[in-house]
């Protein structure tokens, strides 16, 4: 080989590297966003405020 040859495959290869550290951050940070709507999805749900009194909703009418 060269020393072009090895000189731009070398290049080529850290560019790979880098391209592939940047696609991983962005994984993550894209997960980590993920994680948080989910929690505040969840967190929503719990705070539901039942706009029914207790007694209703509690028995199913099972006649046909």
């Amino acid at each position: 080989m060269d020393v072009p040859a090895i000189a731009a495959m070398a290049t080529e290869i850290s560019q790979s590297r880098t391209a592939d550290a940047v696609q991983t951050a962005v994984l993550k940070k894209a997960l980590d966003i993920q994680s948080q709507n989910a929690l505040q999805l969840v967190e929503a749900a719990a705070n539901v405020v039942r706009s029914n009194p207790p007694h209703l909703g509690s028995r199913i009418d099972s006649f046909a």
